[in-house]
C-alpha cells in the first residue's frame, strides 16, 4: 500500500487546508470497504449534477438526506415492522446504510426524488456574484500634473 505525506503541502500553502484534508481522507479510506448501496454520479449540465442510489425496498420515510459541513450524507434505515415475511431466500438487501459525498464549495442539493427503486439527488453549483469573473473596462489615464512645481 502506498502512503502519501501531505506535510509539505500544509507547510507551503495557505488556505488549502480543506483540499489537503479531502485528499488525505480519500486516500486513507478503504476503497473496497463500502459498496452498498451502489450509486452513480452524473453531470447533467454545466453546473448541475445528479447522484443516483439504488435503494430498492426502502420507502421515502426510511431515507434521510442531509447537507452538513461540506458533505452530503444519505442514509437509510428500514423501519422495524410487524409481520415480517419468513424469507426462504433474501437476495434484496435492506440493511441500514450511510453514504457520504464530499461537496465542493458552492455546491448544494436542490431536490430529491425516488423512482423505480432509485433515489435521485440533484445538485447545483451556484457561484456567488462576488466570485464570478467581471470585465474591467480600460479607460483614459488621468493627465499627469507637472511634478516639477
Amino acid at each position: 500500500m502506498r502512503t502519501y505525506d501531505f506535510t509539505p503541502l500544509y507547510r507551503s500553502t495557505i488556505g488549502f487546508d480543506r483540499l489537503a484534508n479531502v485528499l488525505d481522507s480519500v486516500l486513507t479510506n478503504d476503497v473496497g470497504g463500502q459498496t452498498y448501496p451502489p450509486y452513480n454520479i452524473e453531470k447533467t449540465g454545466d453546473d448541475a449534477y445528479r447522484i443516483t442510489l439504488a435503494v430498492a425496498g426502502f420507502t421515502d420515510d426510511e431515507l434521510t438526506i442531509e447537507a452538513r459541513e461540506g458533505q452530503l450524507v444519505i442514509s437509510g434505515k428500514k423501519a422495524a415492522g410487524e409481520g415480517e415475511p419468513n424469507f426462504l431466500y433474501r437476495g434484496i438487501a435492506t440493511r441500514a446504510f450511510e453514504r457520504r459525498f464530499q461537496l465542493a464549495d458552492h455546491v448544494r442539493a436542490t431536490g430529491a426524488a425516488t423512482e423505480n427503486g432509485l433515489l435521485h439527488v440533484d445538485l447545483v453549483r451556484e457561484v456567488p456574484e462576488a466570485l464570478k469573473p467581471r470585465k474591467i473596462e480600460i479607460g483614459q489615464a488621468p493627465a499627469l500634473e507637472n511634478a516639477a512645481n
